[in-house]
C-alpha cells in the first residue's frame, strides 16, 4: 500500500499569548495517500480550515499561534519547517479557497497571477511559454475564451469562472496534494456541482491526492473515498465513505446525517455541549478517533 503524501499526528493548536492560551485543536490525526480523496467534515468552527492552513504552512509564523504534533509532507514537518512548506506551495501542494473572487488578487490581471503560479514550479519559464500553458489550462477547465479570461481582472469574471481559474491554477504544476476548502460553497448549487465534478475529473486524470474540507455531506458522498468527522477540534469518527453513511458510530455523525435540508425546515439536531467550549472541551467517545500515529 502506498505511503501517505500527508500525515498529521497528534496535532494541537492554541491561540493566545504565552501566559494564556486557548486550545482549539485537540490531537488531530489523519492521513491522505497518493491519488486518494479524503474529506474532513464538520460544522463551521469545528477546526477544519485551521487544520488545512497549518498543513499549508499558513499559520505557523503568527506570534499568537502555538502548534505541536507533526504534519509531514514531502519528508518535511510543517510545524517545524513552515518556510520549507511555503516553498512548495503552488508546486507540490496547492489549495483552493472557499471564495475564489476574494482569493484572487483584484489588482492584477489573471495572466500575471497565472505566470507567478507557473514560476513557482519552473522559475525559468518564459512569459510566452507561461501564457501558452495558462491558456491550455483554462481551456481544460472549459473556459470558452482563455485569452480574454487571462486579460481580465477577477472582478470582471463571474464567480463560476473565477472558481475554474482557481482550479486551473491549483493544478497547473501537477501538485502531489490538493487541499480544497469548501470549494464552490460561495456559488449557487448548480455551479458548485459543476465545479466539484470538474475538480474530481482533473485530479483523477493527474493522480492528485485531495483533502476536501466541507460541511456538506452530500458533496462528500459523491467525492470522497474516506471521511474524517471533526467535532469541536477532535476527530470523532473516520472510515470509508460507505461506512460513514451506512453505519455512523458517533452521535455527532448521526446528527450531521440527519440534518439534510427539508422543505419543512429544521437544522442540526440538539447534541449535548454542541456549541464550542474551548475551556471545557468535549470528551470524545473512546474508539471513535484515529489513534495518534495510526496509519490504516
Amino acid at each position: 500500500m502506498a505511503e501517505p503524501v500527508l500525515t498529521i499526528r497528534d496535532l494541537r493548536l492554541a491561540f493566545g499569548s504565552r501566559r494564556r492560551q486557548t486550545e482549539v485543536l485537540h490531537g488531530i490525526s489523519l492521513h491522505v495517500r497518493a491519488s486518494e480523496k479524503v474529506a474532513l467534515v464538520g460544522e463551521s468552527g469545528s477546526g477544519k480550515s485551521v487544520t488545512a492552513r497549518l498543513a499549508m504552512g499558513l499559520l505557523q509564523e503568527a506570534p499568537t499561534t502555538h502548534a505541536s504534533g507533526s504534519i509531514r509532507f514531502d519528508g518535511i514537518d510543517a510545524i517545524k519547517g513552515g518556510r520549507e512548506i511555503a516553498r512548495r506551495r503552488g508546486n507540490r501542494v496547492a489549495m483552493i479557497f472557499q471564495d475564489p473572487t476574494s482569493a484572487l488578487n483584484p489588482t492584477f490581471k489573471i495572466r500575471g497571477q497565472f505566470r507567478e503560479v507557473l514560476r513557482s514550479g519552473n522559475p525559468a519559464i518564459s512569459d510566452a511559454d507561461a501564457d501558452r500553458q495558462a491558456e491550455a489550462a483554462l481551456a481544460e477547465v472549459s473556459i470558452p475564451d482563455p485569452k480574454r479570461a487571462l486579460d481580465s481582472y477577477a472582478f470582471q469574471l463571474s464567480g463560476g469562472m473565477n472558481q475554474r481559474v482557481m482550479i486551473a491554477m491549483a493544478l497547473a504544476n501537477r501538485p502531489a496534494l490538493l487541499m480544497a476548502d469548501e470549494p464552490g460553497t460561495a456559488l449557487d448549487v448548480t455551479v458548485q456541482a459543476q465545479t466539484l465534478k470538474l475538480m474530481h475529473e482533473l485530479t483523477e486524470k493527474r493522480g492528485t491526492a485531495v483533502l476536501l474540507i466541507s460541511h456538506n455531506l452530500g458533496v462528500v458522498r459523491e467525492f470522497a473515498d474516506r471521511v474524517y468527522v471533526i467535532y469541536r477540534g477532535r476527530i470523532v469518527e473516520h472510515g470509508t465513505t460507505a461506512q460513514l453513511f451506512h453505519e455512523p458510530r458517533h452521535p455527532y455523525t448521526r446528527a450531521l446525517l440527519a440534518a439534510i435540508p427539508k422543505i419543512s425546515g429544521g437544522g442540526l439536531p440538539d447534541l449535548p455541549e454542541r456549541s464550542p467550549d474551548f475551556e471545557n472541551p468535549l470528551i470524545v467517545h473512546e474508539g471513535c478517533g484515529e489513534p495518534a500515529g495510526a496509519i490504516a
